[in-house]
């Protein structure tokens, strides 16, 4: 399961994603929406994403994975307004030992945030709105 949703994520349904009978360990990770950034409170986030190129980095992301590690993994991540408390992304890596799917699920959202374009809008609580200021890196379609 690869997707962009403006959707409250199901995490349950993404680990069901990857979960079989030969999974030793599931990992999961799951990014929320915090309460505070640079120092500043925060009253919610907005997300954009260049769809297309957005889904089909993650794809070849967990297409590396599973071929890396050998490990199933779905990454799910939400665009538009995220309340504080709420998932923005959730990955899940499963696999027969635990290391590759600790592994995978860090490697998953590390990449995600480095080459995939989908960016953070905060929203402070002083009437401030920033974008992030992370860059993303020139990645090129396959």
């Amino acid at each position: 399961m690869v997707k962009i949703t403006k959707s409250k994520i199901d995490i349950q349904q993404v680990i069901e994603s990857v979960a079989g009978l030969q999974s030793g360990g599931i990992d999961v990770f799951i990014g929320t929406t915090r309460n505070h950034s640079q120092g500043k409170k925060v009253r919610g986030l907005e997300y954009e994403a260049y769809e297309p190129m957005a889904v089909n980095i993650m794809e070849r992301l967990v297409r590396q994975v599973n071929e890396t590690w050998g490990v199933r993994a779905s990454i799910v991540h939400r665009v538009g307004s995220v309340p504080i408390g709420e998932s923005s992304v959730v990955i899940a890596a499963a696999s027969a030992h635990r290391d590759e799917a600790f592994k995978a699920c860090r490697f998953l959202i590390d990449e995600l945030k480095r080459v995939v374009p989908i960016w953070k809008r905060e929203h402070f609580e002083d009437g401030t709105v920033e974008w992030s200021r992370q860059s993303h890196e020139q990645v090129e379609s396959q």
